[in-house]
C-alpha cells in the first residue's frame, strides 16, 4: 500500500473574490501534492472556503443577502480559480455544509468531556476583521484615539456571556511540541514568534459567540455559536469523515501538511494543536506559514486599487507561466514581489528561450534529420554521459532533495542549471553541422538531448503540469510513465524504441511572451 500524504490550504475567507494571495497558496499546495504523487504516495489534497462569521453575516447585511447566499456565490468564485489554475484538489469543503457542522459538535463535545470547556462572560477587543480576540498589551495606535490590532484592523469592546476553553492548561504542552518537535512549525522564524507569544502567558479562549446566529451551533447552547475558529479549524478533520476515525480518517491523519499565510500561524500551531489535544486526537506533523505576495513590492489593498485578480493574470499570460512564476520567483516562506513585467521577462527567458527552445530544436532535428525515428542503436562518447549523468542527477536527486524541503525556488535553480548545461551541449555538439559530417555521431548527440528532455520535463512536470503533459504527448511518453519511479528506471528509452514511436511535427509549447504596452 502507498504512503498516505494529506496537505491542505487555509480555507478561504469567501467574502469577497479572490486575489492573487488565495492563488498563490492553491498553487504552492497543489505544486506539493503532485509532487507528492511523482513520488508514488497516495495524496489526499483539501482546500475549501470558510463562511461563517461575524464578518459574513455583516457583509450579507451589507448587500441585502442571506449568509448562506452570500456564500454560495463567493465560493463558487474560489471554486472556479482552483480549476482555472489546474489546482487538483480531492476535497473542497464548505463549513456551511451539514458533515461540517456534525464534525465541529463532536469535537467540541470531546473537548467538553475532557473539562475544556466552561461558560463566563467575555469583555475585551475583538477583531471583526480577523475574527480574533486581542489582548490591551497586543493593541497599537491607531489615529486619534483609535486601537487597532497586530494586523492593523480596527477593533471593538465586546461584552457578552460566552463559552471558554482552557487554553492556559496547555502552554507547557505547547511549549514543548515547538522544543521536542522542530520540524511542527516552519520556517523557523514563524516557531520562534510562535515561542514567544506562548511563553509569555496563555488566557483561556472565548470560544462562542451569541451576538449573531450565522455558524455552528453549540450543542447543548443553541443560543450560542462556535467561534469561526473552532468551525474554521475543525475542517481539516471533516474532509476525512470525523467523528467516524475509520475510512479516510485512518487512512490520513495526522495531516502531513497545514499550508497557511504567516498572518494565522496563531490559530494554527496554539489553538489548533491545544484543541485537538484536548480532543485526545494526534496532530497535524508541519504547519508551514508562507509569506505575502507584493504588487510592485506593495501589499495590496482596496484602497490603493492595486488588487489583482489572478485569473486575469492566467488569462493573459497562461497558467503555467503563473504557476512557474509564483514558484521560481518567490523564496518560499518570504514575502515576494511580482508585476506583469517580471512575468513575462521570466517566462521568456526560461521557459522560451532556455527550456522551450531546448525541447523544439531537439525534436525538430530528430523529425527533420531521421524522419521522426528513435534509435538506441548508437555508442555514447563521454560528453554524452557526462549530461546523462548530470541531467539525471539534477532529476532524480537535487530538485526532489530541495521540493521536499519546500525550497522550490532553490529546486527550479538547479532543474534550470540542467537545462542550461543541455543548451550548452548543444551548441558544443553543433548536430546541424554533424548531419552532413558525422550522421551516427548527430544520431547519438539528439538520443541524448530526448532522453534529457524527457527527464526534465517529468520533473518539472509538477509547476507546470499543462506544459509538461503537451510536451510529453509529444514524445510518446506513456501516461503511466510520468513519475519519479518511472524516472529511475534506464529500461525505458530502449521500450519506446521497440514501440516503433516517431516524432511528428512537433509545436512548441513555450510562445514568448510580449511585455505589457505599459512597460514596452
Amino acid at each position: 500500500m502507498a504512503d498516505s500524504f494529506y496537505i491542505t490550504t487555509a480555507i478561504s475567507y469567501p467574502n469577497g473574490r479572490p486575489h492573487i494571495g488565495h492563488a498563490y497558496e492553491a498553487i504552492a499546495a497543489d505544486v506539493i501534492a503532485r509532487f507528492q504523487r511523482l513520488n508514488g504516495r497516495d495524496v489526499r489534497f483539501q482546500t475549501g472556503t470558510d463562511e461563517h462569521g461575524l464578518k459574513m453575516a455583516q457583509k450579507a447585511r451589507e448587500l441585502g443577502m442571506e449568509p448562506r447566499a452570500l456564500a454560495d456565490e463567493m465560493s463558487a468564485h474560489f471554486i472556479a480559480m482552483c480549476d482555472g489554475l489546474n489546482v487538483r484538489y480531492d476535497r473542497f469543503l464548505r463549513t456551511s455544509e451539514p458533515d461540517h457542522h456534525r464534525a465541529s459538535q463532536a469535537l467540541w463535545q470531546a473537548m467538553e468531556a475532557n473539562g475544556d470547556l466552561y461558560l463566563d462572560r467575555y469583555e475585551g477587543w475583538y477583531s471583526v476583521r480577523d475574527e480574533a480576540y486581542y489582548d490591551e498589551s497586543e493593541l497599537v495606535a491607531g489615529e486619534g484615539d483609535e486601537k487597532l490590532s497586530p494586523q492593523g484592523t480596527p477593533v471593538e469592546w465586546t461584552v457578552e456571556e460566552s463559552w471558554f476553553f482552557r487554553l492556559s492548561k496547555y502552554q507547557d504542552q505547547l511549549l514543548a511540541l515547538y522544543r521536542d518537535n522542530p520540524d511542527f512549525l516552519q520556517p523557523e522564524s514563524r516557531r520562534n514568534e510562535m515561542i514567544a507569544f506562548v511563553s509569555g502567558g496563555l488566557r483561556d479562549l472565548s470560544v462562542s459567540r451569541t451576538s449573531f446566529d450565522w455558524g455552528v451551533k453549540v450543542p447543548g447552547s443553541e443560543d450560542h455559536v462556535m467561534y469561526v475558529w473552532v468551525d474554521a479549524l475543525t475542517n481539516y478533520l471533516t474532509g476525512l469523515g470525523y467523528p467516524d476515525k475509520t475510512g479516510l480518517f485512518s487512512e490520513y491523519w495526522p495531516a502531513d501538511l497545514h499550508l497557511i499565510g504567516k498572518d494565522i500561524v496563531r490559530f494554527h500551531t496554539v489553538y489548533w494543536p491545544a484543541f485537538l489535544m484536548s480532543a485526545g486526537l494526534p496532530l497535524p506533523r508541519k504547519v508551514f506559514g508562507h509569506g505575502f505576495l507584493l504588487n510592485r513590492g506593495q501589499k495590496e489593498s482596496k484602497s490603493l486599487g492595486n488588487v489583482t485578480d489572478p485569473m486575469e493574470l492566467a488569462d493573459r499570460f497562461g497558467v503555467d507561466v503563473l504557476r512557474y512564476f509564483l514558484m521560481r520567483e518567490v523564496t518560499f516562506g518570504q514575502d515576494g514581489s511580482y508585476s506583469p513585467e517580471a512575468i513575462v521577462l521570466k517566462s521568456n527567458a526560461e521557459l522560451a528561450n532556455s527550456f522551450g527552445n531546448l525541447a523544439q530544436r531537439v525534436l525538430s532535428m530528430i523529425y527533420k534529420n531521421l524522419d521522426g525515428v528513435l534509435s538506441d542503436d548508437y555508442s555514447p562518447d563521454q560528453a554524452d554521459i557526462t549530461l546523462h549523468h548530470s541531467v539525471r542527477d539534477t532529476c532524480r536527486t537535487l530538485l526532489p532533495r530541495e521540493f521536499e524541503k519546500l525550497n522550490f525556488s532553490v529546486g527550479i535553480e538547479e532543474w534550470l542549471r540542467a537545462v542550461f548545461t543541455c543548451n550548452q551541449y548543444v551548441d558544443e555538439q553543433a548536430p546541424w553541422k554533424l548531419r552532413k559530417e558525422d550522421p551516427e555521431r548527430m544520431r547519438a548527440v539528439l538520443m541524448t538531448l530526448f532522453m534529457a528532455v524527457r527527464d526534465l520535463a517529468i520533473t518539472i512536470s509538477p509547476v507546470i503540469p499543462n506544459s509538461a503533459t503537451k510536451l510529453l504527448d509529444q514524445m510518446g511518453i506513456l501516461r503511466t510513465k510520468r513519475d519519479f519511479i518511472a524516472l529511475r528506471d534506464d529500461r525505458w528509452f530502449g521500450d519506446l524504441v521497440a514501440s516503433k514511436f516517431r516524432i511528428s511535427q512537433p509545436v512548441g509549447v513555450f510562445p514568448r511572451l510580449e511585455l505589457p504596452e505599459e512597460a514596452a
